[in-house]
């Protein structure tokens, strides 16, 4: 069998199983899963979790290494606002905003959309904000090998806004240095490029 049949059955097979796990849930709320607005939510939400935790199932390191290039440029390379979405491990709630990465090339460079891929393999999982930060920071640093990576992630959390404090306008920024960036002169043009971004 092939693995692209393979991967196909047992999509098919993980889809059948969040379907009947959902309608569990559905039930166990007080809907009726055969009202006409609810009857395919089993199915839609299954397909669903399996998009927005699709990150599982690809690898953020081989993307970098099929667009690296040989390049002798060195100085700083920034993308700013890359939007992301991901789900709270916590309350599997969503959480969304926008990432400012640089790094600084020692050798090679990397196709530009492929940093922004990396950012949506990590975000496509249950994650915490903290730890998706340094999951990026660490493939850039690990898979690229730059003279320094910077990673600032600004973002919104339903688990916040939704429920417990109900903080509608919190937002929550974290970081990452690594290299020439922990250098205090290198990470404040960084964060001076990208001041117009932040809050």
């Amino acid at each position: 069998m092939s693995s692209y049949r393979f991967f196909e059955e047992y999509e098919h097979e993980v889809t059948d199983q969040l379907k009947e796990n959902y309608s569990q849930i559905l039930s166990s709320i007080g809907e009726d899963i055969n009202r006409e607005g609810v009857v395919k939510t089993p199915e839609r939400a299954a397909k669903a979790m399996q998009f927005l935790t699709s990150g599982n199932c690809m690898d953020p390191n081989e993307i970098l290494r099929s667009a690296m290039f040989a390049e002798g440029y060195n100085d700083m390379v920034i993308i700013k606002d890359i939007e992301l979405y991901s789900l709270c491990e916590h309350h599997m709630l969503p959480f969304f905003g926008k990432a400012h990465i640089a790094y600084i090339p020692n050798g090679h460079i990397v196709g530009l959309s492929k940093i922004p891929r990396v950012v949506d393999v990590f975000a496509r999982r249950l994650q915490v904000q903290e730890r998706l930060t340094h999951d990026i920071l660490e493939c850039i640093n690990n898979t690229l090998k730059p003279l320094g990576v910077a990673v600032v992630i600004e973002a919104s959390h339903m688990c916040m806004m939704m429920r417990g404090v109900q903080k509608q306008n919190s937002v929550t920024t974290t970081s990452g240095f690594r290299g020439q960036f922990e250098k205090i002169e290198t990470r404040n043009e960084f964060l001076k490029l990208i001041s117009s971004d932040l809050s």
